[in-house]
Formats: structure tokens, C-alpha cells, sequence
């Protein structure tokens, strides 16, 4: 395994954060249309791009919420990168930057052999089911646009749910488009 001289890693960019939404669609992670924005907003330091020369090759995620929690996601080297290295780098780097934090993660199947020797449990599995919906929507008087709601009672309902505070992402969550 050689790894090259010129491979770097830095904080991303609103804007390199969308070539990394782009990559978790291809690999099939189905990421929100809109979520990227309140993730960014909760923790701009928080998104890792590894470069190769100019081109990004690689990325994480490791949004701090709090000097006790973190959540680390979005670990994806292109394809015809893997195995050479590159991704243990930039792991390293977002583990470095949620030191001493609680972290939570989401991750794939064939990787837990690794989060594993990271000293990472396994803690649930996430099943995911996907569909095309069709006919009339119901009507429901007792649902609720959550933006309808006032916000200090979605705030206290989250709470036991969420290991630490994240008011601000929630607002900007249940206020995007869409």
C-alpha cells in the first residue's frame, strides 16, 4: 500500500459538501434533498475532504453537537481509490477531531470488521424500506406540519431521544423545503 505524498486533508466547503452528498447517493445512502444545510450549519469544522493533488477522493463527516457527542458519517472514498489507503487517513483525522466526544455512527455492514477494531459496538440495525406511493393521500386532522408546531414542545419530545441538545439543527431540519 503506497500512499501519495500529495494527498491532503481539509475542512469542506458548503459548496465540496454537495460532492459528497453526491458520492452517498451513488452509493445508494439515499441522503435527505435538503439536510446538508442543517448538518453544515450544526458544525461547519465538521466535514473532512481528502484531495489527491486538487481532485476529492474522499470524505467524512464528524459533526460535533457538543464537547461530548459527535456523530460521524459520510465515509466514502471513491471506488477506484479504495484500498490504498487514503480512507484509514482521513478516518483518523475525523476520529482526531471528535476526541474525547461520545460518537455516534452510521455506517455500512461490510466496514463493522473495521468499526469494530475502532472500539466502535454495534448498538441497533437500521432497515431500510423503499416504495412508490400511490392513490389519494389520506386526510388526518390530527397530523401536523412540525413547522405548525410551537417549537419549544418539538424540543422537549426530542430530548430523550438525542443524547445532547441540537435545537438549532432540528429548527433548520423541520424547516426546509420540501
Amino acid at each position: 500500500m503506497t500512499i501519495k505524498q500529495n494527498y491532503t486533508i481539509h475542512t469542506m466547503t458548503r459548496e465540496q459538501l454537495d460532492i459528497a452528498v453526491e458520492w452517498a447517493a451513488a452509493e445508494g445512502w439515499n441522503p435527505g434533498l435538503h439536510d446538508a444545510d442543517c448538518y453544515y450549519a450544526a458544525d461547519p469544522n465538521g466535514f473532512l475532504m481528502g484531495f489527491l493533488d486538487e481532485e476529492p477522493i474522499a470524505s467524512i463527516s464528524v459533526v460535533k453537537y457538543d464537547d461530548s457527542f459527535g456523530f460521524l458519517g459520510f465515509y466514502i472514498v471513491k471506488p477506484e481509490y479504495r484500498g490504498q489507503g487514503y480512507g484509514i487517513q482521513i478516518w483518523n483525522a475525523g476520529l482526531q477531531y471528535l476526541n474525547g466526544c461520545n460518537i455516534g455512527l452510521d455506517g455500512v455492514v461490510d466496514q463493522q470488521p473495521n468499526y469494530k477494531k475502532a472500539g466502535f459496538k454495534l448498538a441497533y440495525r437500521n432497515i431500510r424500506f423503499e416504495g412508490k406511493a400511490g392513490g389519494d393521500f389520506p386526510q388526518n386532522s390530527e397530523l401536523k406540519e412540525l413547522s405548525s408546531l410551537q417549537f419549544s414542545k418539538i424540543e422537549k419530545y426530542e430530548q430523550p431521544f438525542f443524547p445532547t441538545n441540537r435545537s438549532e439543527f432540528v429548527e433548520c431540519w423541520i424547516n426546509q423545503p420540501g
